[in-house]
């Protein structure tokens, strides 16, 4: 069980590491080189790359409560095929209404392939057990980033930009696909009528529809919602801006890219921390911890400058990736397995909003206030901070500290 568990580890944490570097980390690498071909301004691929996470937030609801009943190895294995329709159709984009619908494939495959359907497809199978799973394809993916802008950077620059987005959705056809067919099958939705292991008390069976009795109330929801939105609007806004933020501090090209590619590792370090110090204790904890990361870096860059800027990307690097992990676990325990991915697209849905608008805003503000842009980010992780602090006040569950 263990074996086949770290299987179905490994094989969702390399398709999510593909899907992230091929499409959410995709435009800052790529956009200038696309908007140059084309005739646009970058801000027209950015706008592009908004109306897919607009298209991701209004799929998400209903692509979780697919898992929710028939499990997620499907759907994963034709968001394959989507990620791969969307990049050939940006490799063959002649202006911007192709791109326009290249970019809506992509959110059609972003709002059904990436994180939230991955810890569906976990709840799904293995239920308030699969808490150290979701940790553990966080921990493998955290490397999106270090490898996708890179090599995004490196296709274009020795064959074209073209030519990036065709061996992206190669490899999603000759990698992703088969990685997410391995996955097991999930039990027919009539047929786990009974509360599966880990279950909270009022969960029946996988229907997709919550138990009236899990439900903390309208609170916890508007809270999560606003902690996902803001969290997520700033990961956005940095994976958008990342190095030309660092570049408005005095710090050069290279620099900036060599900092950028920071975060994956250390995304990875603090999941690995939170995986092995933090894992008997409630993840707001961790929550809380991780909302205060990207102020205390932003502080330090904005008070000291350039010399900070290694700092500012490990400790924003760190807070996104305990992050990541609570935006899969804290649903969980406060809300139950029961119907957890369609929960988890609603409650993604303002975050997927979020980070629609978040290159475009963010690029506003750094067009107008350069640096002193990162007020902006640093007070949204507050205002996240404080709202995990009155969360901790409502009535959640204990953690689930069994995995594989």
């Amino acid at each position: 069980m263990r074996q086949r568990r770290a299987t179905t580890v490994m094989a969702l944490g390399l398709a999510q590491t593909l899907a992230w570097a091929s499409s959410y980390y995709l435009p800052a690498m790529l956009a200038q080189p696309m908007a140059r071909s084309l005739g646009l301004d970058a801000p027209d691929v950015f706008a592009a790359f908004s109306v897919a996470l607009v298209v991701s937030a209004l799929v998400g609801p209903r692509a979780g409560r697919m898992i929710d009943q028939q499990g997620g190895r499907r759907v994963l294995a034709g968001t394959s095929l989507l990620f791969a329709s969307g990049l050939a159709l940006m490799a063959t984009s002649t202006g911007f209404t192709s791109l326009l619908l290249a970019w809506g494939v992509m959110g059609l495959a972003m709002g059904s392939g990436l994180y939230e359907a991955a810890f569906a497809t976990l709840v799904r199978l293995h239920r308030l057990e699969s808490r150290q799973m979701i940790t553990g394809i966080t921990l493998i993916a955290g490397f999106a980033s270090t490898v996708g802008w890179p090599l995004s950077a490196w296709l274009s620059a020795q064959w074209g930009w073209r030519e990036a987005c065709w061996t992206w959705a190669a490899l999603h056809v000759l990698v992703g696909l088969p990685l997410n067919l391995s996955l097991p099958r999930a039990e027919p939705a009539h047929d786990a009528a009974g509360p599966g292991p880990g279950s909270r008390p009022g969960d029946s069976g996988d229907s997709g529809e919550p138990a009236t009795a899990t439900e903390p109330g309208l609170g916890a929801v508007l809270a999560l919602s606003f902690v996902f939105a803001s969290t997520w609007f700033t990961s956005t806004a940095m994976a958008a801006h990342f190095p030309r933020l660092l570049q408005g501090f005095g710090i050069g090209v290279a620099g900036a890219v060599g900092i950028a590619a920071l975060i994956g590792p250390s995304q990875v370090a603090a999941r690995l921390f939170e995986f092995g110090f933090l894992r008997r204790v409630h993840p707001l904890l961790s929550a809380r911890l991780a909302t205060l990361a990207h102020p205390l870096g932003a502080l330090g860059l904005l008070i000291l400058g350039g010399p900070a800027g290694a700092a500012f990307g490990l400790l924003h690097g760190a807070g996104n990736g305990v992050l990541t992990i609570a935006k899969g676990t804290l649903p969980l325990v406060i809300f139950g397995a029961q119907g957890y991915g369609h929960r988890q697209g609603l409650l993604m849905l303002p975050a997927r909003v979020a980070q629609a608008f978040a290159p475009w805003l963010f690029g506003l503000a750094l067009d107008r206030w350069q640096g002193q842009a990162l007020w902006l980010t640093a007070a949204l992780g507050l205002l996240a901070f404080g709202t995990l602090m009155r969360l901790g006040r409502l009535q959640t569950t204990p953690p689930a500290t069994s995995g594989p």
